[in-house]
């Protein structure tokens, strides 16, 4: 990891593709359940405001290796969320073309 700076930008490159695929979802398919990925939208700016105050204040400052432990959860973390959020949205879509 370079920097925090770059973490930050990651998780709002991360977390917005993702809000923007549920709304793209709404738009155009019309026979999901927008209630459903509204949740999710919903979820995803959660987790995203959550992600970004743990980028900010990191435990263990004085320990390198703890920080870096650290930072690689919150990497996994986010992923994980990203991945989570889509595998949602794609249940409703499934549900949606039945």
């Amino acid at each position: 990891m370079a920097s925090v700076r770059n973490l930050k930008k990651d998780i709002d490159l991360i977390m917005s593709l993702t809000l923007s695929d549920c709304f793209y979802v709404m738009e155009y398919n019309s026979k999901v359940d927008q209630d459903a990925i509204y949740q999710i939208a919903g979820e995803v700016v959660t987790k995203h405001r959550d992600l970004r105050l743990r980028a900010m204040h990191p435990d263990g400052k004085d320990n390198p290796k703890m920080v870096k432990q650290y930072y690689k959860g919150l990497v996994n973390d986010m992923l994980m969320a990203a991945d989570s959020a889509l595998e949602k949205l794609s249940k409703e879509v499934k549900k949606a073309a039945k």
